[in-house]
């Protein structure tokens, strides 16, 4: 019986993987022209008397608050310009983050059609990493400065885990995070439940959208750390169930298991020492591939579609 079950499921893996494969040949096929506009190294070689060109090129750049003076003292500031040293020698060209934004977008435009391809512009931003990229519907600016590499001078004073994902690699991962953001319904979550789901709905249009880029860079994690959370995925649902956190209302729990931290916080001293931040984000995506696997639902319908009734028909129950 064994050997018969898996002789099934090779066979069905290998129709999904050239059903897979067909999908990324069509895809590769959408017609996207991207171009990186770099404003950074722009303003690091512009003097004063370009500035009024500058504004031209780039009005967007330039908030009204901001007098001409106050442009003229940061182009000749000692930290702007190391900034703009040590950006444009880390990325001189950006060959490779143009070709995978360029992937990102024929995703983006094949699962949602109404998708126009954004200026790009690169900038710096006094190490900005709370706001790594910003995108709008015609704009998505990349703040260079905050993927310099996890061991860069600039980031030092920054936690480990901070640090760990100001990386090159992850432009595209927060270029894509950018914009699922703007697709998911992001209703009031009232229960660590909603938050999970929604952030497995930013996870799973990651997938979709950049399935050139590992599981584990598409939530930020090691590799070692995503292998920890589906070894112990069955232990922590099993803990999220017994102590009825699904549908608590504590505003504490965001912080311990769905934000950004160098662990969850179980308040055990065997597991949090070992577990990666945002374990909610990881289950909450479990659930979301669950519901998709086990229900007949396009993308687009996922979107809106409500955690409770997510969670409802997904059917999720991890085992060892």
């Amino acid at each position: 019986m064994r050997v018969f079950i898996l002789i099934v499921s090779l066979f069905f893996l290998l129709f999904s993987c050239q059903d897979d494969n067909k999908l990324e040949a069509q895809i590769s096929k959408i017609d996207i022209n991207v171009n990186i506009e770099r404003f950074d190294i722009a303003f690091a070689e512009a003097e004063p008397a370009n500035l009024p060109a500058l504004k031209a090129d780039f009005p967007f750049m330039f908030p009204r608050q901001y007098d001409d003076a106050f442009w003229y003292n940061k182009m000749q500031d000692t930290l702007q310009r190391q900034l703009s040293e040590e950006t444009i020698k880390k990325f001189p060209a950006l060959k490779t983050e143009t070709k995978d934004i360029k992937k990102m977008f024929q995703h983006l435009k094949y699962y949602f059609p109404t998708f126009k391809t954004p200026r790009i512009i690169t900038t710096t931003s006094d190490v900005d990493y709370k706001n790594k990229v910003i995108v709008t519907d015609t704009i998505a600016i990349v703040e260079l400065d905050t993927y310099l590499g996890n061991d860069h001078f600039f980031y030092d004073g920054l936690q480990s885990y901070i640090v760990a994902n100001m990386t090159p690699d992850q432009i595209v991962v927060d270029l894509a995070n950018a914009y699922a953001e703007k697709y998911v319904l992001n209703s009031r979550r009232k229960h660590l439940l909603d938050e999970m789901v929604y952030f497995g709905k930013l996870l799973y249009i990651k997938e979709k959208v950049i399935p050139f880029i590992s599981d584990a860079q598409k939530i930020g994690y090691t590799q070692q750390q995503l292998d920890w959370a589906f070894a112990n995925q069955e232990q922590i649902w099993k803990y999220f169930i017994q102590k009825e956190l699904l549908y608590s209302t504590d505003s504490k729990l965001p912080n311990r298991f769905i934000n950004p931290a160098p662990f969850s916080k179980f308040y055990l001293a065997e597991i949090d020492n070992e577990s990666p931040g945002k374990i909610g984000q990881f289950i909450g995506w479990q659930i979301v591939k669950a519901y998709m696997n086990n229900n007949d639902v396009t993308l687009n319908e996922l979107l809106n579609t409500p955690a409770q009734t997510i969670f409802n028909k997904s059917y999720y129950k991890p085992r060892e």
